[in-house]
């Protein structure tokens, strides 16, 4: 499984046969159809404007909510939260409008180890074991965009 996985994202950016089945899990996931970290996240689009709608695995830990980007810097949706300053709608069976806030490298180990043990689709793509200690995560947080998710009305402050 881990060499399809692979296959399907080479260079980092999802082939059509990967594109249709993100189509497929983000209806899936955003109609809560799917275990309850997995959701579906609506962006716009930074050239485009029309919504984007991801597939994502939403990583607790310390009592707060995480997404994670499985491909790194090179994702698509992370240029797009980017560029919308972080405002993006998750949908789980309903929508929440939330403002994604960039966390700095040095507190994302934690969280990235937390997210392998919630994404399996997501392990074939990471560059450390999902067992690892925190020190080898802490050598590949710098290439691993996480942000937090803020309520929309308490991003306001």
């Amino acid at each position: 499984m881990d060499g399809v996985m692979t296959w399907m994202y080479r260079g980092g950016r999802p082939n059509r046969l990967a594109r249709m089945m993100n189509g497929l899990s983000a209806w899936q996931y955003g109609a809560g159809l799917a275990p309850r970290h997995w959701m579906t996240m609506e962006v716009p689009g930074r050239r485009t404007g029309r919504t984007v709608s991801v597939p994502i695995v939403v990583a607790d830990h310390d009592g707060e909510r995480y997404v994670v980007s499985m491909l790194g810097e090179r994702a698509n949706w992370v240029a797009n939260v980017r560029a919308a300053g972080g405002r993006v709608v998750l949908r789980r069976r309903r929508r929440e409008p939330v403002r994604l806030v960039e966390v700095p490298v040095a507190q994302r180990p934690p969280i990235l180890r937390r997210h392998l043990a919630l994404a399996p689709g997501a392990r074939p793509h990471a560059p450390v074991d999902r067992h690892a200690p925190l020190a080898d995560f802490a050598r590949v947080a710098a290439g691993i965009p996480v942000f937090r998710i803020v309520a929309e009305e308490s991003s306001a402050r």
